[in-house]
Formats: structure tokens, C-alpha cells, sequence
């Protein structure tokens, strides 16, 4: 992690948000010399971070582009696809998805691919680092991911992604059959290619670390305030006031917005509307599969992953269309098991829950981390759609070493928020 110290007296921030992005940012910011306040309308890791799928996942991946466009109608048109729009909120999608279509031209493309690289680059080395610092190394696994893939034809589907991982140095082996069951034995002999991603590790409870990284900022002096966040303002004497909605009002110093996608409420009241749509994901939870499991697994074509995690194994994944307040449908989910069963033909289904969260999602994929352009001493870490676990600990040293002025370790200028 980033060693700028604030000095002489000491500093105030309040960081809205305490999901894992937000926990991480309250940790490095006490840890470096600053007061903090987490404000959170719940209990540190509740909301989306309790449900990710537990992968710290190094081979990022832009989200749109021509592979990407000629697969998109099938989706819409499976009930069962990888990806689904309800069609009462197509009409509200229509300026993001216009923007996300932008967003994969071959030229912008090759953009977001190096930035979303730069990121993680840095990744794993910065939640080691991390997990240092709050005393809990134990809780990254030391397997890889793997791909799974049932035909050749689907291989051959994510061959650009191979290339791309080749053309940034990222490790990789390509298995095929036998070599694919002598590391994870539960999978089906009908997948005949895999491929090993051996740095995309798995944390073995993604809620614990979000409570242990708040735990660990308390420690150090952090305080918590409950409540819902409706708007940020500056005083005369250059300090921002956040208030609250139950009347509450907290002066500071600085103020760092990481509050998924409810950033986006907040941005728009500073002036600066950011497309931050949501994604919503859901998960089993099974906690008697009948099996142990050694590796995580990932299904690239049907989009959707297997880890033991938080004390079973977690399947989930897949992107749903249809905003804040539509009820979820646990038919989702429900679906994906089935395919985890195809994938693992010994995985039981007993004692289980189902859950649904909200990732924060922008059109080109990679995050917003950067200073506002309306507000001076606000910051902005939010979007960072399927890989808020992956960049949790790289954000936090980013955002902090922007607060305390401290060097770069990443040109965050293809992360600042008013690039739209």
C-alpha cells in the first residue's frame, strides 16, 4: 500500500459507502494519518460486497466490443442467457447502452483494455499488501481460477481474451482433459479444454474481510455513523459539509464518494451526472454441496462462476437489466445451478440461500477514481462493475495517495469521472 502521511494537523475525511471499496479506502486513509468517518445507511459489508463471487480476478475484460455486439441479441432472447433486459426498463437503458456500444469501437477499445491492465497490475500485490495490514493473510486462497470451456467451438469463442491475456504478459495454461480433472477433480469429464488462470485467487469470505477491514480502521481511530447521505456541500472555510437525511451534520476535510451505485444521486447533486447503471447479480449459497472443491471455475460462455467460499460453495454470476427497485428473480440463480451441476455433476443442492445485489456498472467498464471536477476535496471511487473485490485494495492506495498527495502508481487519468 501508498506510504504519503499526512503531517502536521491532522486531517478529516468521510468516506460515504462501506462496501468493500469503501471499508478498504477508511482503512488506508487512517492507516495514514488522517480521522476518518465511514457512513453507511447499514452495517459495514451488508449490501453488494456481501455477495460477490469471492474472486480476486487479474484478466480484466472490456465489456463491450464486436464479440461482444453479435452475441447480444441471442442473450436477450434467452430466458436463460447470460444476460437479461427486462423489457419495462429497456426504454431507461437506452442512453448507457448507446454509450456502451461507443465504448467498443476498435480504437477506444485498445484504450480501456490498457487501462483496466494498468489496474490490475497492481491487484494482487496491493491485497496481499492489504491483507497484511489487517493481520489476515489466511483469507486469499493460494489456487487459481479456472475456465472452463465444454466444446472447442466455445474456446475458440474467447479466443480474443486468450490473445489479450498473451499480449499483457498475464499467465495462463491451456488443459485439456485428464490435465483438467488432476487439479479439480469434480469436474465433469465431458469438459474437454480449461484454461488455468493461476493468479486469480479466491477469498475464502468476502464479508469477513469488508468487517475486518472497518474493524481494522476502528482500531486505528475510524468512527461509524449510520444513515443515508443526501447531499454534500461546501462551507465558507473550504470544509464540505455532508449531510444526512435524518438531519444529521458532518463537517470535514475531504470527502470520498464510494457508494456504489447510489454515487450516482450524489454526483448528480454536484453537478456532474455520471452513467452508472446497475447490474444486478445473484448467487446460491450452498453450504452441503457434497464435494470439496480446490479451484474456483468460471464458465465464460454461460457467464457465471463456482467458489468455495464463506464456508461452501457460492454459484453465481450472470448480469440482469432492470434497475434499483424491481424485485429480484430468483429463477435466475436457479438456472445457474443447473449449469453448476453440468459443470460439477457431483454438486448437491442442500441447505441453500439465494441473493441478489447491485453491481455498480459503467458503459466502458473501467471505474471512476478521481477528484470531482465540480467540487474541490471531493473524490469519486465507484463503477467498478464485476471487479469491486479485484481493485478494492489498488483504489484505496490510489484515493489515498490522491488525498495525502502522495506519487502515482497509476495514471488515473482514464478513470476520471467527467470522461463521459
Amino acid at each position: 500500500m501508498g506510504d504519503g502521511i499526512m503531517e502536521e494537523t491532522k486531517k478529516t475525511v468521510a468516506v460515504v459507502g462501506a462496501g468493500v471499496i469503501g471499508a478498504a479506502i477508511a482503512f488506508e486513509l487512517q492507516r495514514r494519518g488522517l480521522q476518518v468517518t465511514l457512513i453507511d445507511k447499514g452495517e459495514p459489508g451488508r449490501e453488494t460486497s456481501y455477495g460477490n463471487m469471492a474472486s480476486v480476478a487479474l484478466d480484466f475484460a472490456a465489456g463491450s466490443g464486436p464479440s461482444t455486439w453479435r452475441k447480444i441479441p441471442g442473450w436477450l432472447l434467452d430466458p436463460e442467457g447470460p444476460v437479461w433486459l427486462r423489457p419495462s426498463y429497456a426504454l431507461k437503458m437506452l442512453p448507457w447502452f448507446l454509450r456502451f456500444i461507443a465504448a467498443g469501437r476498435p480504437s477506444r477499445l485498445r484504450e480501456i483494455e490498457d487501462a483496466g491492465m494498468s489496474l490490475s497490475a497492481h491487484a494482487l500485490s496491493d491485497f496481499r499488501a492489504m491483507l497484511s495490514a489487517i493481520d489476515a493473510p489466511g483469507l486469499m486462497t493460494d489456487e487459481g481460477c479456472l475456465a472452463i470451456y465444454e466444446t472447442e467451438a466455445e474456446f475458440a469463442g474467447d479466443r480474443g481474451h486468450v490473445e489479450m491475456m498473451r499480449r499483457y504478459g498475464f499467465k495462463f495454461d491451456v488443459l485439456d482433459g485428464g490435465a483438467i480433472r488432476e487439479l479439480e477433480p469434480t469436474l465433469s469429464p465431458s469438459i474437454p479444454k480449461a484454461v488455468l488462470l493461476p493468479d486469480n485467487k479466491s477469498i475464502r469470505n468476502p464479508y469477513e474481510l469488508v468487517v475486518k477491514l472497518a474493524a481494522s480502521a476502528r482500531a486505528l481511530g475510524a468512527s461509524f455513523v449510520s444513515g443515508v447521505v443526501r447531499n454534500i456541500q461546501k462551507s465558507g472555510d473550504g470544509t464540505a459539509v455532508v449531510l444526512l437525511e435524518d438531519g444529521q451534520r458532518i463537517t470535514t476535510d475531504f470527502v470520498v464518494l464510494a457508494a456504489g451505485v447510489h454515487t450516482r444521486t450524489l454526483a448528480a447533486k454536484l453537478g456532474e451526472p455520471i452513467p452508472l447503471e446497475t447490474e444486478r447479480g445473484y448467487h446460491t449459497q450452498i453450504m452441503k454441496p457434497g464435494i470439496d472443491m480446490r479451484y474456483s471455475v468460471i464458465w465464460p460462455h454461460r457467464a457465471f462462476m463456482i467458489t468455495p467460499t464463506a464456508g461452501g460453495i457460492r454459484v453465481g454470476g450472470n448480469v440482469e437489466l432492470a434497475g434499483l427497485d424491481a424485485a429480484p428473480d430468483f429463477r435466475r440463480p436457479r438456472v445457474l445451478v443447473r449449469h453448476a451441476q453440468r459443470a460439477v455433476p457431483g454438486l448437491k443442492v442442500e441447505d441453500t440461500t439465494e441473493w441478489m445485489g447491485h453491481r455498480p456498472s459503467l458503459p466502458d467498464t473501467i471505474p471512476i477514481i478521481s477528484s470531482s471536477s465540480k467540487m474541490p476535496g471531493v473524490w469519486y471511487a465507484t463503477g467498478h462493475g464485476h471487479l469491486g473485490l479485484t481493485y478494492s485494495a489498488t483504489t484505496a492506495r490510489l484515493i489515498a495517495d490522491m488525498v495525502t498527495g502522495a506519487k502515482l502508481a497509476v495514471d488515473v487519468t482514464p478513470f476520471r469521472i467527467n470522461r463521459f
